[in-house]
């Protein structure tokens, strides 16, 4: 995959099919766009371009942690057989785009787009008064056809961005999944911790989520995790762990119920499958270890 980001002056040489949003939660609904995106013909070149950093936070000034991090919607563009992806820099400049000229810039000239797929919800350009109606309009003028992406439902509602994050801040992780189509995750590299959990005799590996990456609330998840292609159930707790005074360092530490051996630096994926408990402070270790065994075997 072709990746085009922190630059306007770029050239696509062949015919392309654009799908344009914020692509800001890879849900169901964006996956469904995708979709429509690889149903293109051969002959034209796969695009997706999206926005950096997102309208909503360019606009607000006020950057949220994110439910994927920049390199994770990589990852899922490239596995969908995305050709070229444009991370279009927003900034007050490409904001004043009068919408007429960014048709004819960006998707006319500079990416030949003979298909444009896109949501209901589309909006570009000055004040934001580009949308699918527009490109409708233009479509003749410039020789693309366009598609409209209906929004993908659940529970009789929009699934949205803001609905999967307001499910991972309750910890409903099994709601979270049904709106992604797949569990939400944390990835990282498996680090060197203080080895407490060793000394208690349960091994547990330590990523360090991206400081990007929306957590959930503090506490212990069931969860799968994957390394290198091995695959094992776990027991995830988020936190600080306050019992042991790790201090305000957040991160995810995971007990696997069904690998061993030498895991450090290797890239690990959790999938939080569903919230067990919050995190606590014990007035011990043997009170720490009293509740390690009961939430392991509540979990196994």
């Amino acid at each position: 995959m072709e990746l085009i980001c922190n630059s306007t002056e770029f050239q696509l040489e062949h015919p392309s099919a654009v799908a344009i949003g914020k692509f800001d939660g890879m849900h169901l609904g964006h996956q469904f766009l995708l979709g429509k995106l690889s149903e293109t013909a051969s002959a034209l070149r796969r695009v997706v371009f999206t926005f950096d950093p997102s309208p909503a936070v360019f606009f607000s000034g006020v950057k949220e942690p994110s439910l994927f991090t920049k390199e994770e919607k990589r990852e899922v563009f490239r596995r969908t057989g995305v050709d070229v992806l444009i991370e279009f820099p927003l900034n007050k400049e490409t904001a004043a785009t009068p919408p007429e000229r960014f048709v004819r810039e960006y998707l006319h000239e500079r990416l030949q787009a003979k298909r444009i797929v896109a949501g209901e919800d589309l909006s570009f350009g000055k004040h934001g008064a580009g949308d699918f109606t527009l490109l409708n309009l233009m479509a003749a003028a410039y020789g693309y056809e366009t598609e409209l992406v209906e929004k993908v439902k659940y529970k009789d509602a929009e699934i949205s961005s803001s609905r999967i994050r307001e499910a991972v801040l309750a910890a409903d992780m099994e709601e979270a999944a049904s709106m992604l189509g797949s569990p939400y995750h944390l990835e990282g590299t498996i680090l060197h911790g203080k080895k407490i959990g060793h000394s208690l005799g349960f091994p547990t590996i330590n990523i360090r989520p991206d400081e990007e990456k929306l957590l959930p609330p503090f506490g212990v998840y069931r969860s799968r995790v994957t390394i290198e292609g091995a695959v094992s159930r776990g027991l995830t707790n988020i936190g600080v762990k306050p019992t042991v005074g790790e201090g305000e360092t957040v991160g995810a530490e995971t007990y696997l119920y069904d690998l061993t051996g030498d895991l450090y630096g290797k890239q690990a994926v959790v999938e939080l499958l569903s919230f067990s408990r919050p995190e606590m402070r014990f007035a011990s270790l043997d009170a720490l270890k009293a509740q390690l065994q009961t939430d392991i075997a509540a979990g196994a």
